[in-house]
């Protein structure tokens, strides 16, 4: 390579001086930010956190409904099936209810889905049908029975939002 090359100014000593100046004259040594530092994430630390929890109850709801359906016997299939009959109801019957206060409608959706497996359960023993699994089928059928009507119509609403904006 000659020694007059286009890559010689950086072997020498020289462009330090230059190097200088620029960190002298540098917005950070006054207190401006840098663009490294105006990146940041302003999110709330536990607002990725909803999803997840979301998705683990209703993991939780299947695995206690499947539990119960199939008769497996483990530790784990009273808990989660009393989730299960808690959940289910409470999602549907809560998601009916739109409408309504934040604060409310959670204290309505519960007491709802006591009173669905309470009905499902008093009927069923007076019918003399009572099992287990039938009453996990019967509160699930019933939980989409709610559930489904309150999914269209929320559709529809939106449809007809997307075609009025059009």
């Amino acid at each position: 390579m000659p020694a007059n090359g286009p890559f010689v100014h950086f072997l020498r000593l020289d462009g330090i001086r230059r190097l200088r100046d620029i960190e002298a004259r540098h917005p950070a040594l006054r207190g401006a930010k840098t663009p490294m530092h105006t990146i940041t994430d302003k999110r709330p630390a536990g607002g990725d956190s909803l999803p997840v929890i979301a998705g683990a109850a209703v993991g939780i709801a299947a695995i206690g409904a499947a539990l119960a359906l199939a008769d497996v016997h483990s530790p784990l299939r009273a808990p989660f099936t009393l989730f299960f009959l808690l959940a289910a109801p409470a999602l549907a019957i809560g998601s009916a209810l739109r409408g309504l206060d934040a604060l409310i409608r959670p204290v309505l959706a519960v007491a709802g889905a006591l009173a669905l497996d309470l009905l499902v359960a008093q009927a069923m023993l007076a019918l003399r049908l009572w099992s287990a699994r039938g009453g996990v089928a019967a509160v699930g059928c019933l939980s989409l029975l709610i559930l489904v009507p309150a999914l269209l119509t929320r559709l529809t609403r939106r449809r007809r939002m997307t075609h009025s904006q059009e």
